[in-house]
C-alpha cells in the first residue's frame, strides 16, 4: 500500500491515498463508522462502486439505507441477499445488501438447531423480541453477518457500513454485550432445570428456583418470565456459541487485511464522536485507515474574505439606495437591480467564508490532536446523491482529497 502523504496546507495533516488502499488485494474488509447523519452509507456505497470499478469483487453491507440509496445503485430493493448492481463501468462486479436483522437471527437458528427446535425457538415471543428490537441485537447481527459473508470467500473486498447508533462505539461495544448475555450466567441458571437429572435434585433445585424466578416474575411478568424460560429450554443446544462467534468476528476486525474508516462531518459533535471511535480503535488494536471528513465546504474565491465581502455589499447597496433616492429611471433602475443582486451575492459569499473558516477550525483542532491519522476532505455536493453517476463522483472526490 502506498504510504501516506502529507498535505500541501500543513495543518491539514497526512493525506488519506483511498485509491491505495481499496486497490491493495491484502485488504479485505473497510469498514465504514462514525456517529449518524454523517454520510456512512453513502461513502460505503461510492466506496464499493470504485473499488468494483478498479477491478475488485465487491460487496457492500448497508444497515439502514435511505430508499434513495437503493435506487441511486439502480436497485428497487436492498434485502438480506446480496444483489449485483448493473452498469458497473468496470472490470470487477459490485452486489449490495441491506442487513435484515431478524432474518440474520432466523438464519443462525436454523444453522445450529433441528427444524422442530428452530420452529419452537423462532415462535416464541421472547425470541421474537430478541430478534427484532432487543438493544445490540443490530450490531452484534452485522457482525454475524459480517462473518458469514467473509466465511463465504465469494468476494476479495467486503465494504461495511456500521449501524447508527447513538455512540459509535455501541458497534463495538454492542455485540460483546449480546454474546456475554446468551452465554451469561441468568441463561445458565434458568437452563440448568433441564440439565438437572433426578427427581430429587429437581425438588432441591427448584426451592432456590422459586424463590429466584418468583423475584424475577414480579420484575418481568409472569408471562414473560415463562417466554423467556421456555426461549432458554429451546435454545439450549445454541449456547456457547453466540460468544464464540461473536469473538471471532472481533478478531477478524482486528487481523490484517481489515480498514476502518471512521467518517465524521466538520463539525464539533461528529468529530467529537470520531476522536472517541480513533481512540477505541487504537485501544482495541484495531487498524484504523483514516478519516473521511464528509461535505466539506469549499469556494471558488477563496481570495475574497468574508470582512471584504460585506463591506462590498454594504458599498452597493448604499449606491442602490441612493439610486433610488435620487429618483432615477430608465437604465439606472437595471442597475440598481444589479447592485442589489451583486450585493445579496456577496453576502452569500461572506457566510461560506465564515463556514469555511469553522469547518477548517474544527479540521485543524483534530488534526492537532492526531496529527498521524490520515485524513481526506470530501467537498460537499449541491444534491443528493440519486443515482450511479453520483456516487461515481463520491467516489471520484474520496480520492481526490
Amino acid at each position: 500500500m502506498t504510504a501516506p502523504t502529507k498535505k500541501t496546507d500543513p495543518l491539514a495533516g497526512v493525506a488519506l491515498d483511498v485509491d491505495a488502499l481499496i486497490d491493495d488485494p491484502s485488504t479485505a474488509i473497510v469498514v465504514c463508522c462514525g456517529s449518524g447523519g454523517v454520510g456512512k452509507t453513502t461513502t460505503a456505497a461510492a466506496l464499493g462502486l470504485r473499488a468494483a470499478e478498479r477491478g475488485r469483487k465487491v460487496v457492500v453491507l448497508t444497515i439502514d439505507p435511505a430508499r434513495r440509496l437503493a435506487q441511486s445503485m439502480g436497485l428497487t430493493e436492498l434485502d438480506n441477499t446480496p444483489r449485483v448492481v448493473k452498469d458497473v463501468a468496470g472490470p470487477g462486479e459490485l452486489q449490495a445488501m441491506m442487513l435484515d436483522m431478524k432474518r440474520t437471527f432466523d438464519e443462525v437458528v436454523l444453522a445450529h438447531a433441528d427444524p422442530e427446535r428452530a420452529r419452537q425457538i423462532m415462535e416464541n415471543p421472547f425470541y421474537q423480541s430478541l430478534s427484532s428490537g432487543f438493544a445490540g441485537t443490530q450490531e452484534y447481527m452485522a457482525m454475524e453477518k459480517l462473518g458469514q459473508l467473509q466465511a463465504a470467500g465469494s468476494w476479495d473486498l467486503i465494504v461495511v457500513d456500521t449501524p447508527p447508533s447513538r455512540s459509535a462505539l455501541d458497534f463495538l461495544d454492542a455485540p460483546n454485550r449480546l454474546g456475554s448475555f446468551l452465554d451469561g450466567k441468568l441463561i445458565r441458571v434458568l437452563m440448568a432445570p433441564a440439565k438437572v437429572g433426578g427427581r430429587s435434585a429437581m425438588k432441591f433445585l427448584n426451592v432456590g428456583m422459586n424463590m429466584f424466578t418468583g423475584v424475577l416474575g414480579k420484575i418481568l411478568g409472569a408471562n414473560v418470565l415463562q417466554d423467556v424460560s421456555t426461549f432458554v429450554a429451546a435454545m439450549d443446544s445454541m449456547f456457547g456459541g453466540f460468544r464464540e462467534r461473536a469473538d471471532r468476528t472481533y478478531q477478524l476486525l482486528q487481523a490484517p487485511g481489515t480498514a476502518f474508516l471512521v467518517v465524521a462531518a466538520p463539525e464539533r459533535d461528529a468529530l467529537r464522536e470520531a476522536a472517541y471511535f480513533v481512540d477505541r480503535l487504537e485501544t482495541d488494536r484495531m487498524p484504523l485507515a483514516g478519516l473521511v471528513l464528509n461535505r466539506v465546504h469549499r469556494t471558488g474565491a477563496p481570495q475574497l474574505t468574508a470582512e471584504r465581502a460585506l463591506a462590498a455589499a454594504e458599498t452597493l447597496e448604499g449606491d442602490a439606495t441612493e439610486g433610488e433616492t435620487d429618483g432615477e429611471a430608465g437604465g439606472s433602475a437595471s442597475a440598481q437591480e444589479s447592485e442589489v443582486l451583486a450585493a445579496g451575492l456577496l453576502r452569500l459569499h461572506a457566510d461560506r467564508v465564515r463556514t469555511i473558516t469553522h469547518e477548517r477550525r474544527m479540521r485543524d483542532r483534530f488534526v492537532s490532536i492526531y496529527p498521524d491519522v490520515p485524513l481526506v476532505e470530501v467537498p460537499a455536493l449541491a444534491g443528493d446523491v440519486h443515482d450511479l453517476e453520483g456516487l461515481r463522483e463520491i467516489g471520484e472526490r474520496l480520492a481526490a482529497g
